[in-house]
């Protein structure tokens, strides 16, 4: 989490930098910053992302609907890469916090040699932990 919030400041500071010299004032600096934080607030945040069940819930649920089981965490990175690689397919995978249901946070340890590596994607028998878009694609019926 500590690089991530690394990457948002260097980020930010690039931003403004670019403001500034591209706007040539303050007051448009702080319109673009001020833009550019609510962007970064809007993808780092489960904004994006459809609402967290349960982790018994989250997996009938892909089982139901026949998609994949993705569990992320808020503010990830590589969560927020799959999330926008996989468009409007993603918002009919099922997505659960691993910060909001421990039992979530339990079953990505148990596949990950005890480590919360996130995105884990399960689909079917199978899973992978931060897969390639393109095999998550693959994998909605």
């Amino acid at each position: 989490m500590r690089n991530a919030k690394h990457f948002v400041l260097a980020a930010l500071g690039s931003v403004a930098g670019f403001a500034l010299v591209n706007f040539g004032n303050i007051a448009s600096s702080i319109v673009v910053m001020v833009l550019a934080v609510v962007f970064v607030l809007v993808l780092t945040t489960p904004v994006l992302y459809p609402r967290s069940l349960s982790d018994d819930a989250s997996r009938n649920q892909a089982t139901e609907k026949s998609v994949p089981l993705i569990y992320w965490r808020p503010g990830c990175i590589f969560c927020l890469r799959l999330r926008v690689a996989l468009l409007l397919r993603g918002k009919k995978a099922v997505w659960a916090s691993i910060r909001q249901d421990p039992a979530a946070a339990a079953r990505v340890r148990s596949v990950n040699d005890g480590n919360e590596t996130v995105p884990t994607v399960f689909a079917g028998s199978e899973h992978r932990t931060n897969p390639d878009p393109s095999w998550v694609l693959a994998q909605f019926v």
